[in-house]
């Protein structure tokens, strides 16, 4: 019989874990937002950028975000799973402040981005995606070599 990467008492590695359902699932969802985000973002700036600097900059900074947390959560390193927790990190603070900011001031951001409003103009996925992700970074935690 073969051993699955999640048998009882073991903890699955970050690479065995993606390769299975909701880590697949996590690392698509990740794909797709920071695919769309990052041509939304890239749209912008090129040819919109007069109209709303700042949203259009973070869109396209949030964006590059979820490609970098993408390609870590692939990747199936201590040194991936560290460089995923950052990126994780930073779209929550990222998507926790800017949706403040655009709440509470509403003029500085006179069009919206992905993390304007906490992600509503994204189902308010980006919001949900960073608590999910360090659930997931958690669970998948690489363990440290015993001597």
């Amino acid at each position: 019989m073969p051993s699955s990467p999640t048998a009882k008492g073991t903890r699955p590695s970050a690479g065995g874990a993606m390769r299975h359902g909701p880590g697949r699932v996590l690392v698509a969802v990740y794909a797709v937002l920071g695919l769309s985000a990052t041509v939304r973002g890239t749209y912008q700036v090129l040819f919109q950028f007069s109209e709303a600097p700042l949203a259009y900059l973070l869109s396209l900074f949030a964006g590059l975000v979820y490609v970098a947390a993408t390609a870590a959560l692939v990747r199936a390193t201590p040194r991936a799973w560290r460089v995923a927790l950052v990126a994780v990190l930073v779209e929550l603070v990222g998507v926790l402040t800017v949706g403040t900011l655009t709440v509470l001031d509403a003029a500085d951001f006179p069009d919206g981005t992905v993390w304007g409003e906490f992600g509503r103009d994204y189902g308010w996925v980006p919001l949900v995606l960073p608590l999910l992700g360090l659930a997931w970074l958690r669970r998948t935690r690489p363990t440290r070599p015993t001597r």
